[in-house]
């Protein structure tokens, strides 16, 4: 048996975050990784942005809040800027304008912009594509290695302890404390958090706890050449206002795709399909004259969301010590400095208002707002 304060299950970067925010408060925090490393699934195979109009009330909140975070983070964090600019179009063929239009009013920092000028930006965009777009120019690139590998470094600089290959195969709560049985060990504190992504409700049920109804979704993309004569390495991302497809500017000259799926699938290590494939290049090349020869990479993560789309951090109403940290869906990596700070101030007995927004107990019922901490 190894006590400690407290267990976060799931080493990605919604559980390295908040083990790091938690041990920088004085708790013992000993962080559990099913892998034998952290961040394989989900975070490792995140291409982030920094994305002010993206996602519901709560997550555009987060992710305002976490801006400073990232361009300015704490001495030691990372050995190199996390941000790179990079802005980002919204495209409306001549049906998505009444969306854009949506967007626009409804958006901050989100203004209207000429396709002549976006052309101009994007000179592979076909001239009969779009009927009108919009650019967020304050919009990112964000370091998603060097994010994670910072949170892991700020763990350990805390006293904080990472297991790998731990995945948990037994929760129970006994004599005040939660028993996490693992293949490095059994071990136990008053507070555990589910940080385990896709696997949360599977984590929750294990430990006798309802679950909230989590959908993990299939997204896919793949890297192809950018045309020929062409540097994109200073395009921004584009996509539709539908959000149906989008490119992104990589590095050596590449462009990613995306169809912009969200296929459910059950938590796995997930696969790209090839009709997904075949569609994110179909979409894109009826935007961008893209020649496409051959496919250099392609990927799938998963995107795990709660029912209502808004993420799930706070206490269980059906255990005591039980800390929900779930649902981050397409926003992990830009909501997590926010986030991580907003399940440690739960866990502290502090949580801003915003922790109402995300409360898991709008699912599973029992009174919402912050309870005392164990």
């Amino acid at each position: 048996m190894h006590p400690t304060d407290i267990l976060v299950i799931g080493a990605g970067i919604a559980g390295a975050a908040t083990a790091a925010e938690l041990a920088a408060a004085g708790r013992r925090v000993l962080l559990l990784e099913a892998e034998s490393q952290p961040g394989f699934h989900s975070t490792g195979r995140s291409a982030a942005l920094w994305i002010l109009n993206y996602g519901p009330a709560d997550v555009r909140a987060l992710t305002g809040a976490s801006r400073a975070f990232f361009e300015d983070p704490p001495p030691g964090f990372a050995e190199h800027p996390l941000t790179r600019r990079r802005p980002v179009l919204f495209l409306a063929p001549d049906a998505q304008r009444g969306h854009l239009e949506q967007m626009i009013a409804e958006g901050e920092g989100l203004r209207p912009i000429g396709v002549a000028e976006v052309r101009a930006m994007v000179p592979i965009l076909r001239a009969d594509y779009a009927a009108a777009a919009a650019i967020e120019e304050d919009a990112f690139d964000i370091d998603v290695h060097a994010l994670h590998q910072g949170y892991l470094r700020m763990l350990r600089a805390h006293g904080g302890r990472l297991a790998t290959e731990a995945r948990a195969q037994a929760i129970e709560r006994r004599d005040g404390a939660w028993r996490v049985t693992t293949p490095a060990g059994t071990f136990a504190a008053p507070i555990v958090v589910n940080a385990a992504g896709a696997w949360g409700d599977e984590v929750a049920q294990m430990a006798g706890l309802a679950p909230l109804g989590l959908t993990p979704m299939r997204r896919t993309a793949l890297l192809v050449d950018a045309p020929a004569g062409h540097d994109p390495a200073k395009w921004p991302l584009l996509g539709d206002a539908d959000h149906t497809w989008y490119a992104r500017p990589e590095a050596r000259r590449k462009i990613m795709l995306s169809p912009a799926d969200e296929t459910p699938m059950p938590p796995c290590d997930v696969q790209p399909d090839e009709l997904d494939l075949a569609l994110a290049i179909d979409r894109a090349q009826a935007a961008l004259d893209l020649p496409v020869s051959r496919i250099e990479h392609r990927w799938a993560g998963l995107r795990t969301f709660t029912p209502d789309r808004s993420l799930a951090i706070g206490w269980a109403g059906d255990a005591e010590g039980f800390l929900w940290m779930v649902g981050q869906g397409g926003y992990g990596i830009q909501t997590a400095p926010a986030a991580a700070r907003l399940a440690r101030d739960i866990v502290l007995g502090r949580a801003p208002e915003v922790a109402r927004m995300v409360d898991p107990r709008r699912f599973t019922g029992g009174p919402q707002g912050p309870p005392d901490p164990p």
